[in-house]
C-alpha cells in the first residue's frame, strides 16, 4: 500500500447535516454546494482544507485542483478515485468514515460521490462568495395570493413541495405583529379597534406606514443593531466602571428614524471621523468600534488589551457586515473558510490605525444654558470693583471706594512684581520617547500623541544660549488641553482618574554631567496616594514608585518649579529626562519647560503663568489690554471681595459640562501604526508587518483595494463585496420571521447551511441595493407580502411537515424580546413614558442584583417618567445585566451578538409574576383600568385588552371574573394582604384583586408572544 493511500485514512467523510428532504432539489444533477460541499465543509475540511499549519497527509479536498493531483478524485472515473475507494471499502481499516466513528455513508450518499465524480467532479464557489444577481420573479399556479414578488418566491417553494399557504391571520393578530415588529409596542384597544374597522382597502398599508414614520420605530430596531454593536454603559471586565457612550445610542436611533442608508449607515460608523468635514453627528457614530470592551484591572499592559480590543472589532466586523467568523483566523488560518492567518491581520491592519479619544458633544440647551450663566458671570464681575469697601472717612462713598481699590491693588502688585519671575521658555532642539510621539508646538510646549504605556520616558533635549544664562531653576508647565482625556493635563484613560498624571522623577545633565537638582515645589499636588504623599520633592528622590500628581485637579493646569544649586553658566546642550511609571499608564499630555535666573529660591505659583509673566513686566512694558488683565486678576483673588465672589462662585457650579462620548480619530499621516501578524493570536507573539487589506478570496480581483478604514467602509457597501446586501437582509427576515432565510445570520461561510430561498435572499439583496439600502423600505416590501401577514395557527399536519416554518406557509409566532417584554407592560400599565434619548435610566430591581459588582456599585432607582421610560435607555452594566432582561435571554454587550437565544424557563414566568417592577405596572394597569370602566365585566375586558389587544372570548371573560371573584374572597377573609398587593396603604380588596388578575394575565404566553 503506498504512503499516499496510507495517509488518505485520516479522511473523515460523513453524512452531511443539510436540508431535509422536502428542501431538498432535485437528484437528477449532483450540486457541489448543496450535496458535496457540506460534507466536506463538517468534516473534511479541519484536517483537509485552507489551514496549512493542520493539514494532515498533504491533502487539500478544498482545491479541486489540488484532490486531483493527490489522486483522491479522478474526474469521471470513480473506479480510480481514492475517495469512492475508502467509502465502498467493506475492510474496516480502510474504510472511510471509521467504523468507531459511527457516521458510515448510506447507500444513497455514496451513490452520489460516485455519480458526482462521474459527472467530473465539478467544484461550485460558494453560494455567499458569489455577487447577487437578481433573479427572475418565478411564475406560479395561483396568481391571486401573491400581493408582491416575495410570495411569488414562496408559493413557488410551496406549490413545488405540494403545500398550500395559511389563510391572512384576523386582523386583531395583524395589528398587534404589525405594532410589535415595526415600533416594539402593542397598539391600544382603541388603535386596535380603529384598524380592525377600517373598511378602506388601503387600511393596512396606510397602518404600515405610520407606523414607520414613527418615532419608536428607530427605538424599535435600533434595539436590534446594539446587540451587533455590543452596545453597554460600563467598561466591562473586573471593574466594569461606567462609561459615557449614550450619545451613540441616541445616534442610532436617530439615524434608522431619518431612514439614513444602510451604505452611508455603514460609512459613518466605520469611519464617519474621515469624511471630509466631519459633523458632530459623524464622528458621534464611530462610537460603533469603542463599544469594545476596556480593562482597568491594576497592573495590565494598556497595549495588549487594545490588541484585543482590536481583536473583537475585526470579528464584529466579519459577523455584522460579512456575516463570516473572521475571528477562527486570529490564530491560525481558517479550518473552513478561505481566510487565512496573514488575511486576518491584514484586515485588523484596515482598522488599527486609529487612536481612541473622548469626543464632547454641544447639545444646543446645554449651549443655551452656558451662554446664559456665562452671561449673568460677566455681569457679576463687572461689577466686582464697585462693591470693594470703601476706606473709613470722609467724602463721597465711590470715591473713597476707589481710593481703598486702588491703594490695596498698588500694595498687592508691588508685592507680587517683587516675587514674580522671569521665565524664559525653552524651545527643544530633539524630543525622543519610548513609544508616545512627541511634538514641539509653536508656544514652545509639548504634545504627547499615540500610543502610551505603564512606563514612560521622555528624553528632551534643549541648547542654552548665553541669554539664558545662568540658569539656577527650571519650571515644569503640566499644561490642560482640550485634546486630551478630561482636558488633560495627563493622559490618564483607564483605572486612575482621566486626565491625571503621575511624574517618577525627574533628572537632567548638562553636556553629558548630571545637573543636581533641589528645591521643588508645585503649584498644586494630590494631598497623597497610598500612603506616601505626591508632591514634587517625589519627582527629586530616585524613587520610581513615588511622584508628582495632580489628580482632582483635572481639566487645569499646573506647575512644578526645581532649583539648581550649582547654576549653569555657559552654553552647552541640556538633556532633560521624565520617568512616568505607574501600574497605569500616566504620562503627560502636553506641557513646557521654562528657565530663569535668579539670584533666589525659585517657587511654583498657583497664579496663572501667563499672570506672572506679566507681573514680572515694568508697569512701562504693559499695554493697556495687559493692565486690564492684571486688575482684573486682583478682583478675582482679593480677599475683600470674597463675599462678593460666592455668587459667582454658584455660578460656575452649576455650569452644565458637555455630554462626552467615545469616538474613533484617524492618526496623523506622520504617526502611523504599524500591524504586525501575531503567532497564533498571541499579543506577545508578533512577528512581520502587515499591509492593509481586505481577505484574498474577496478582493483577489482588486487592483486597488481598501487601504484604510475609510476605504474599507466603502468597500463594504460596494458592488464588489458579495456579502453585506445578503447579510442585512437575511437579519431583517430574522428580526420578522424569528430566523432568516439563512438560519446562521452571524456566519455565511462553508460550513453553514444554504439558505431555503437562496432566489428569494439574492433579490432582497438585489433591490435593497437597488432601492439606496433603504432599511424602512426593506421592511416596508416584507411587513406588506402576504407571507408575513399569514396567520400563525397551523393545522397540525402542516407543523408535522414543517416545524420549524422554513418554507413559510404560515405567519410568524415568537416570544418577543426582553426589552420589548418589558415595553408591553409599561404600555398596558399606562405608565409607558415616551421622553426620548439621553443617559441611561435605572428602573427598579431587586438590590442584590449588583450588591457583588465591583466598586459597590449602587443602582439607584429612577423616578418620575424616568423610572417608566422605553427599555433601550435602561442603563447597560456588564458585568450584573439588568435582571429582567437577562431572564429573558438579552445580552450582556461584551461581544457581538448576531442572535439572541429564545429560551422558555420557570424564571421567567416567576420575573413576571413576582419581579417587583412587574407587580407595580400590574398595580398601575389595575388602577388604569378600574378608572375607565366601571363593570367587573368592563375593567376585565380593560385589563386583557391592554395586554393582548383582541377582545376576551366569552368563555375566557368568565375565567377571569371567577379568578377575581375568588381573590376577593381570599383578600376579603384576611388570606392575603390587601397593602401588600395593592398600589396603596389605601387599597380596597376590589383594587387588589384586579392586581391579582392583571399579574395573571401579563403571565399569559400570549402577552409576550408575536401573534
Amino acid at each position: 500500500m503506498s504512503l499516499r493511500r496510507v495517509l488518505f485514512l485520516c479522511l473523515a467523510l460523513v453524512v452531511a447535516v443539510g436540508l431535509d428532504g422536502r428542501l431538498a432539489m432535485a437528484e437528477s444533477t449532483i450540486d457541489f454546494n448543496r450535496d458535496i460541499r457540506p460534507i466536506f465543509a463538517a468534516r473534511c475540511f479541519a484536517c483537509h482544507g485552507p489551514d496549512e499549519s493542520h493539514r494532515e497527509a498533504d491533502l487539500r479536498l478544498d482545491q479541486r485542483e489540488a484532490a486531483i493531483d493527490y489522486g483522491a478524485i479522478v474526474p469521471g472515473t470513480p473506479d480510480e478515485s481514492l475517495l469512492v475507494e475508502r467509502i465502498l471499502s467493506d475492510d474496516p481499516d480502510l474504510v472511510m468514515p471509521p467504523p468507531h466513528t459511527n457516521d458510515t455513508l448510506t447507500a444513497e450518499q455514496k451513490e452520489k460521490f460516485q455519480r458526482w465524480i462521474q459527472e467530473g467532479a465539478p467544484y461550485a464557489e460558494h453560494w455567499a462568495f458569489v455577487p447577487p444577481e437578481k433573479p427572475p420573479v418565478p411564475e406560479v399556479s395561483d396568481p391571486n395570493w401573491p400581493r408582491g414578488d416575495i410570495d411569488r418566491f414562496v408559493l413557488a417553494r410551496l406549490e413545488k413541495e405540494g403545500l398550500q399557504p395559511s389563510p391572512e391571520a384576523d386582523r386583531y393578530a395583524l395589528v398587534r405583529r404589525v405594532y410589535l415588529d415595526l415600533i416594539g409596542l402593542p397598539p391600544t384597544p382603541a388603535e386596535a379597534d380603529a384598524f380592525v374597522h377600517d373598511q378602506d382597502p388601503q387600511a393596512y398599508e396606510k397602518l404600515v406606514d405610520r407606523l414607520l414614520a414613527s418615532p419608536h420605530y428607530g427605538e424599535r430596531w435600533a434595539r436590534e443593531w446594539l446587540d451587533l454593536a455590543r452596545y453597554s454603559d460600563t467598561n466591562g471586565y473586573e471593574k466594569d466602571r461606567p462609561r459615557s457612550i449614550w450619545p451613540y445610542r441616541d445616534w442610532v436611533i436617530r439615524a434608522i428614524n431619518d431612514d439614513m442608508p444602510f451604505d452611508q449607515f455603514t460609512i459613518e460608523q466605520i469611519a464617519g471621523d474621515m469624511l471630509p468635514d466631519a459633523t458632530e453627528s459623524q464622528k458621534i457614530a464611530t462610537g460603533f468600534h469603542r463599544n469594545t470592551m476596556l480593562n482597568e484591572e491594576g497592573g495590565i499592559d494598556p497595549l495588549e488589551y487594545r490588541f484585543y480590543a482590536m481583536v473583537d472589532r475585526v470579528a464584529t466586523t466579519g459577523t455584522v457586515w460579512l456575516g463570516l467568523t473572521v475571528g477562527c483566523a486570529q490564530c491560525h488560518t481558517h479550518k473552513y473558510d478561505p481566510i487565512t492567518h496573514t488575511d486576518y491581520y491584514s484586515f485588523m491592519a484596515l482598522m488599527n490605525n486609529a487612536d481612541e479619544p473622548d469626543f464632547h458633544i454641544q447639545p444646543d440647551d446645554i449651549v443655551k444654558r452656558r451662554e446664559e450663566l456665562t452671561a449673568q458671570i460677566e455681569k457679576l464681575t463687572a461689577e466686582l470693583a464697585r462693591q470693594f469697601p470703601p476706606m473709613e472717612g470722609e467724602g463721597e462713598e465711590d470715591e473713597r471706594r476707589q481710593a481703598n481699590l486702588q491703594a490695596k491693588r498698588s500694595a498687592w502688585l508691588e508685592t507680587a512684581r517683587a516675587e514674580a519671575t522671569k521665565w524664559q521658555p525653552l524651545p527643544a532642539t530633539k524630543l525622543e520617547s519610548n513609544m508616545p510621539k512627541l511634538e514641539s508646538l509653536p508656544d514652545h510646549s509639548i504634545l504627547s500623541s499615540g500610543d502610551i504605556t505603564k512606563r514612560d520616558v521622555f528624553t528632551l533635549t534643549y541648547t542654552i544660549d548665553a541669554s539664558q544664562l545662568p540658569l539656577t531653576a527650571l519650571r515644569l508647565e503640566a499644561m490642560a488641553d482640550p485634546r486630551l482625556p478630561a482636558g488633560g493635563p495627563g493622559r490618564t484613560y483607564y483605572e486612575g482618574r482621566e486626565g491625571d498624571f503621575f511624574l517618577s522623577e525627574l533628572s537632567a545633565r548638562f553636556d553629558g554631567h548630571p545637573v543636581k537638582l533641589d528645591g521643588a515645589s508645585q503649584s498644586y499636588g494630590k494631598i497623597s496616594i497610598g500612603s506616601g504623599s505626591a508632591d514634587a520633592a517625589n519627582v527629586l528622590d530616585g524613587d520610581g514608585s513615588t511622584g508628582w500628581s495632580t489628580a482632582q485637579r483635572e481639566g487645569e493646569s499646573h506647575q512644578l518649579v526645581v532649583n539648581l544649586p550649582q547654576p549653569i553658566t555657559t552654553p552647552g546642550e541640556l538633556k532633560i529626562q521624565l520617568l512616568f511609571e505607574r501600574h497605569f499608564a500616566a504620562s503627560l499630555g502636553r506641557f513646557r519647560f521654562s528657565a530663569a535666573s535668579l539670584d533666589r529660591q525659585a517657587t511654583a505659583k498657583e497664579m496663572p503663568v501667563e499672570m506672572e509673566s506679566l507681573l514680572a513686566k515694568s508697569a512701562e512694558e504693559l499695554s493697556p489690554e495687559q493692565q486690564e488683565q492684571i486688575d482684573h486678576y486682583y478682583l478675582s483673588i482679593a480677599p475683600e471681595l470674597a463675599d462678593a465672589r460666592k455668587p459667582i462662585d454658584e455660578l460656575r457650579k452649576k455650569m452644565p459640562a458637555f455630554p462626552k462620548t467615545l469616538v474613533m480619530q484617524e492618526r496623523p499621516a506622520d504617526n502611523p501604526r504599524p500591524t504586525f501578524l501575531h503567532h497564533r493570536g498571541e499579543y506577545l507573539s508578533p512577528k512581520e508587518a502587515v499591509t492593509p487589506r481586505v481577505p484574498e478570496f474577496l478582493g483577489d480581483e482588486l487592483t486597488d483595494g481598501p487601504s484604510n478604514r475609510l476605504e474599507l467602509a466603502r468597500w463594504l457597501v460596494s458592488q464588489e463585496n458579495p456579502l453585506t446586501a445578503r447579510v442585512v437582509v437575511n437579519r431583517a427576515w430574522q428580526a420578522l420571521f424569528g430566523r432568516g432565510l439563512a438560519e446562521s445570520s452571524g456566519d455565511f461561510g462553508t460550513q453553514s447551511d444554504p439558505p431555503t430561498h437562496p432566489e428569494l435572499l439574492d433579490y432582497l439583496a438585489c433591490s435593497l441595493m437597488e432601492n439606496g439600502w433603504s432599511m424602512k423600505g426593506l421592511h416596508r416590501q416584507i411587513v406588506l407580502s402576504a407571507t408575513y401577514r399569514q396567520t400563525a395557527d397551523a393545522p397540525g399536519e402542516l407543523r408535522a411537515e414543517d416545524p420549524a416554518n422554513r418554507l413559510l406557509a404560515r405567519g410568524p409566532r415568537f416570544r418577543v424580546d426582553a426589552e420589548i417584554v418589558r415595553d408591553i407592560m409599561l404600555k398596558a400599565s399606562g405608565q409607558f413614558s415616551d421622553k426620548m434619548f439621553g443617559p441611561g435610566v435605572y428602573p427598579p430591581q431587586p438590590e442584590s442584583v449588583t450588591a457583588l459588582a465591583y466598586g459597590d456599585f449602587k443602582w439607584k432607582p429612577s423616578t418620575g417618567k424616568d423610572r417608566y421610560r422605553r427599555s433601550i435607555y435602561t442603563f447597560s452594566k456588564r458585568t450584573t445585566p439588568f435582571a429582567a432582561f437577562a431572564v429573558f435571554d438579552a445580552p450582556s454587550g461584551e461581544v457581538c451578538t448576531a442572535k439572541r437565544d429564545r429560551s422558555n424557563t420557570p424564571l421567567q414566568a416567576l420575573t413576571l409574576l413576582n419581579d417587583a417592577m412587574y407587580i407595580e405596572l400590574a398595580q398601575a394597569l389595575a388602577t388604569a383600568a378600574q378608572r375607565e370602566s366601571s363593570t367587573p365585566e368592563a375593567i376585565a375586558e380593560n385589563i386583557f385588552r391592554r395586554l393582548l389587544t383582541r377582545p376576551p372570548a366569552e368563555d375566557e371573560l368568565k375565567v377571569i371574573l371567577a379568578f377575581r371573584n375568588q381573590q376577593l374572597a381570599r383578600l376579603q377573609s384576611g388570606e392575603l394582604d390587601v397593602q401588600v398587593i395593592g398600589s396603596q396603604k389605601s387599597s380596597s380588596p376590589e383594587q387588589a384583586a384586579w392586581v391579582m388578575v392583571a399579574r395573571s394575565l401579563m403571565n399569559l404566553d400570549e402577552a409576550v408572544t408575536k401573534p
